[in-house]
């Protein structure tokens, strides 16, 4: 099948064709281009999501992200970030391997299809100059024959004709003659010219124009097979990022499997633990009995009569604990204790320790810096060009106060970390004083308050009514009590836990340590203890376990 032999006469109909096919090319060009900006556009939108539910820096968000199921979710935000980029992969394929491609295929189909035609219209304009020209000598034999004819008519007039002169019979012979032999010649130059005609008829149909079409043809067949070829890359382009996609997608399945619930559980325990022990029963008063109250009541009032009891509750009680009142001042400040002691233990180690290992870093990071200067400066001091070697001096002087403060600082935070885990002593109240975190305490958090105020159980241990009573001073409880008379010891006591008695009405134990008690828990999650004759206070009742004595009122104190 040739579009020479089979459409010899079909030209302006091929040239249709061909115009239509380039017209199909393009507009699949422009389809694959449309795809490109559609995969383009959805691996944008993809990405905006990704990262519009990315945990931000240093707030909360970030801190959750420590469970397993945001975990999980994180890393589904990763892989949808992955899979974007696939989508981005594909836009860019596919415009490198098919769109640039067939644009430039179809400018260089296009003049190819421009060059066979024009071939095709020189040899028609070529067989139409050779007819006009077939034509023109044929009218002329044709004419020349009619003149002959009438001139040898003339001839054959004249000579029958008696009165004619033999002169006149002799010119029209003549001319009859002239006349015979220019049809005679037009005769020979038609029939040379439709000889020449046949012959460049049968090379235009079946050698010039079979040449162009097929040509044509082969141009046609190679515009199908091209758009053919792309459609398949289409596909192939598809089809190459699916093992990634796939990879992205058994990423969040295996994200999703890593979801540990127990795990997550844990660390609900491990964020929110207190440290305290649930309290212990209430004990049972007999307010009907008077003479069968308890060990504790019978040796305050034994020891101090006439003397009003003290109790958790009005104006003594505003006495026994002004520093809870300090607290609730401090709310309105926003301090936060350098110790964490505000905190529960477990809470208060773990936000020791994680500032113990900032400071670490921020040492290794000052001596990271410290190291690349002093390599600097050896360079300096061998190619002094380079620069000036005391230039650098003042720079490693800083590094080294640098670094020297922050060992001093982690020293600081390894000490109270020291304390919280049981390995170094509690230290005394007079320590503290020295060191100046005793003045800090009117600086602390609400949690602070919150934690010196309540029971392990949860309890407040102050009324309503005492919100009001801001001015209370640390000092008008310290005067009172050193007014008051000793208490006598009811039993003894064993630390069961390190307890930092921060705050004014509290001392601090350390764990294992023995203790006089002087005043038994009153159901408030606090029992008072004694360590010497001039130290004394409230530690929470779930630190300490009590032996009672009531023979034990002048019972030695145990260290």
């Amino acid at each position: 099948m040739s579009w020479g032999t089979e459409l010899w006469d079909q030209f302006d109909n091929l040239e249709k064709h061909t115009q239509w096919g380039i017209d199909i090319l393009e507009k699949y060009i422009k389809f694959v281009k449309e795809r490109t900006e559609i995969e383009l556009s959805y691996a944008k939108q993809l990405r905006n999501l990704s990262k519009k539910y990315q945990p931000k820096k240093n707030s909360k968000e970030e801190e959750e992200y420590k469970y397993t199921a945001c975990k999980a979710f994180l890393s589904t935000l990763n892989e949808m970030n992955d899979y974007a980029g696939q989508h981005e992969v594909i836009s860019e394929n596919m415009t490198s391997q098919i769109t640039v491609d067939l644009m430039r295929y179809v400018q260089e189909l296009k003049q190819e299809r421009k060059s066979n035609f024009h071939d095709g219209r020189k040899a028609q304009q070529h067989i139409e100059t050779c007819w006009k020209q077939l034509e023109s000598s044929k009218r002329r034999f044709e004419r020349d024959c009619k003149e002959a004819d009438r001139a040898q008519q003339y001839f054959e007039k004249m000579d029958a004709d008696i009165n004619v002169t033999k002169a006149d019979v002799e010119k029209a012979r003549q001319q009859a003659q002239l006349r015979h032999q220019m049809a005679e010649d037009s005769k020979a130059d038609y029939s040379s010219i439709l000889q020449r005609f046949n012959q460049e008829q049968w090379e235009y149909y079946h050698t010039h124009i079979p040449n162009i079409f097929q040509k044509i043809q082969e141009m046609e067949e190679r515009r199908i097979v091209r758009i053919g070829e792309s459609m398949k890359t289409y596909a192939e382009v598809d089809r190459q990022v699916i093992p990634i996609i796939g990879k992205c997608l058994d990423g969040i399945v295996k994200a999703a499997e890593s979801i540990d619930q127990k795990n997550d559980s844990q660390l609900v325990v491990e964020a929110y633990k207190s440290g305290f022990e649930p309290p212990g029963d209430i004990e049972f008063e007999d307010y009907t009995q008077p003479m069968k109250r308890t060990v504790s009541e019978n040796s305050l009032s034994s020891s101090k009569e006439g003397k009003p009891e003290l109790k958790f509750g009005g104006k003594s009680r505003g006495k026994l604990w002004p520093f809870i009142k300090k607290n609730k001042l401090s709310l309105k400040l926003g301090a936060t204790p350098e110790d964490f002691s505000n905190l529960p233990p477990e809470q208060r180690r773990k936000k020791l320790q994680q500032k113990v290992d900032d400071l670490n870093k921020e040492i290794q990071k000052e001596m990271d810096q410290r190291d690349a200067i002093t390599k600097m400066k050896d360079v300096y001091l061998k190619n002094p060009q380079m620069g000036d070697p005391a230039s650098l001096d003042h720079k490693l002087a800083e590094a080294a106060q640098n670094i020297e403060k922050l060992r001093l600082e982690t020293q600081k935070f390894e000490a109270w970390l020291a304390e919280v885990e049981g390995r170094l002593p509690a230290r005394s109240e007079q320590a503290r004083r020295q060191s100046g975190m005793y003045e800090a305490q009117t600086h602390q958090t609400v949690t602070n308050c919150a934690q010196d105020r309540e029971s392990p159980d949860g309890s407040y241990t102050e009324e309503q009514s005492q919100e009001s009573e801001l001015k209370v001073l640390a000092t008008d409880f310290d005067d009172e009590f050193d007014d008051e008379e000793p208490l006598p010891a009811i039993g003894t006591c064993k630390a069961l836990y390190t307890f930092e008695g921060q705050n004014e009405g509290t001392i601090s134990v350390v764990e294992g340590e023995m203790l006089s008690v002087i005043e038994e828990d009153k159901g408030d999650g606090w029992t008072r203890i004694r360590r010497s004759e001039d130290e004394e206070g409230y530690v929470p009742t779930s630190y300490v376990e009590v032996y009672l004595d009531k023979n034990a009122k002048g019972a030695k104190t145990y260290i």
